[in-house]
């Protein structure tokens, strides 16, 4: 007896000892491409956004795996890639608890068809068997929920509600994780023939596959000022972790969930769809810029390791952890994206697949001949999305006619436009990727390799969803 009492007691004194579990904001904007000030970008003011930069490790190449909602939030909260994971496009929202889910929303379709496989732990699942305390703000947007067992499905993204959530955790007595998403950045911007917007639409930069005209500057400038709203309530939530006393053992991500809905953006796989802000604030870590590829898959890998959490059994991503604390200058060499047209597979849908080392881009696509992509309502649609790019862009095709080819190339069914089957991009001098370089003889060596590499990556990841030959 006497034995058994000494076991328990040291047990519960090296429970004791164990270092406390840091907890984990995740600031996560949407349709947000790296555009804010810290980044460099010309019109925009994001002091908050900024702040937090200086503070962490920002990530300069940070990329989605998925450039649309559903499936980038799934590849983020899985560590594995959409055609393993089981999301592939955007499943049903449905912000509440497993609990409050009626017996239709069930029976729902596209929540049975499109959903995380069974078997996959997810970030919230892990931790919550960790000890954690969960909450997410404004939408769920993955599927099933029981894969997603938050204890708090909140509103609207404020200072209060997360003030709230950080005292009923502390009463719970356990470390928490809130996923503080952001919607502002959504379309629709706000709209600056009713609200006065401080953003100049002759002080921004368009990328040039967007026709310069006064029109599409003006939509671009209302993006911007979206952000600008979204950088106010990152600011909310850091003044609320900071008076709430828990900053210094709170680690803190802030992260687009892929690029915003203009052409070679949202839905496709160029870097405006891909390239994504990324900064890392943790606790003990040395602040400062970062060049090393990231991707998203990578974040679930990172937030194990720096909680002192046992690694996944299977991950497409690689734990952050050295590059944060200088150890390495980076942590992969590639990094993957893909889009399949027809959701869930297999599917006839055209499928599309990318690979990149920073400096070179490889598009592959398979299913060409069906001369269809799925093109979101918020890409085209003026009402209710308020998007003005895409009708002016076709009002003035001969004015801009490469950005109408570009446009072209992303609604095809209805322009008329040539999709590709391959290729290839040098992002250092050509980074708006206007300039395709495949059939170039003096770049055969860089096609080939970014080829392979493709390749292999679809084969390590399981993806049979599309034909490779002899590299076209």
């Amino acid at each position: 007896m006497k034995h058994l009492v000494l076991l328990c007691l040291l047990a519960t004194a090296s429970f004791a000892n164990e270092p406390a579990k840091p907890n984990v904001l995740f600031i996560l904007t949407e349709d947000q491409g790296p555009h804010f000030g810290y980044a460099g970008t010309p019109g925009v003011r994001t002091p908050h956004m900024d702040a937090l930069a200086a503070s962490g490790v920002y990530f300069k190449n940070a990329f989605v795996a998925y450039p649309v909602c559903s499936a980038s939030k799934a590849a983020l909260m899985t560590g594995l890639h959409g055609h393993t994971n089981g999301i592939l496009n955007n499943t049903v929202n449905y912000h509440k608890t497993i609990a409050n889910l009626t017996a239709a929303e069930k029976a729902n379709p596209l929540y049975q068809r499109n959903r995380v496989q069974d078997g996959i732990p997810t970030l919230v699942e892990r931790l919550r068997a960790a000890g954690y305390y969960q909450g997410v703000t404004h939408k769920l947007h993955v599927a099933p929920i029981e894969k997603f067992p938050y204890d708090e499905f909140l509103g609207n993204p404020r200072g209060a509600v997360l003030t709230g959530f950080i005292e009923r955790a502390k009463q719970a007595g356990k470390p928490w994780f809130m996923l503080y998403n952001v919607p502002n950045s959504h379309r629709p911007y706000p709209n600056s023939d009713r609200v006065k917007s401080r953003v100049n639409p002759a002080n921004v930069k368009l990328p040039a596959f967007l026709p310069d005209t006064p029109i599409v500057r003006r939509d671009w400038a209302e993006y911007l000022a979206a952000i600008e709203e979204t950088d106010a309530l990152v600011g909310e939530s850091l003044d609320a972790l900071k008076a709430s006393g828990q900053e210094d053992k709170t680690i803190v991500v802030f992260m687009g969930d892929h690029g915003p809905s203009f052409q070679h953006g949202k839905m496709s796989l160029y870097e405006l769809g891909l390239r994504v802000p990324l900064v890392i604030r943790a606790p003990g870590l040395p602040a400062g810029d970062t060049s090393s590829l990231a991707s998203e898959l990578d974040l679930l890998p990172t937030l194990l390791d720096l909680a002192g959490l046992a690694p996944l059994e299977r991950s497409h991503g690689a734990s952050l952890r050295p590059v944060l604390e200088r150890r390495a200058p980076k942590s992969r060499d590639f990094v993957f994206a893909e889009i399949s047209h027809l959701g869930v597979l297999p599917n006839t849908g055209m499928q599309e697949r990318s690979v990149s080392d920073g400096r070179w881009k490889l598009i592959y696509r398979d299913k060409v001949e069906t001369n269809w992509r799925q093109v979101n309502a918020d890409l085209k649609e003026t009402k209710p999305w308020g998007n003005r790019s895409y009708d002016e862009t076709v009002r003035v095709k001969e004015q801009f006619p490469q950005a109408y080819r570009v446009l072209s190339e992303m609604d095809p069914q209805s322009l008329g436009g040539k999709v590709h089957r391959l290729e290839l991009y040098d992002l250092q001098a050509d980074p708006d990727e206007m300039h395709n370089l495949a059939a170039a003889p003096t770049h055969r060596a860089q096609r080939e390799r970014l080829y392979a590499a493709l390749r292999g990556w679809a084969k390590e990841t399981g993806d049979t969803s599309i034909k490779w030959g002899v590299v076209p």
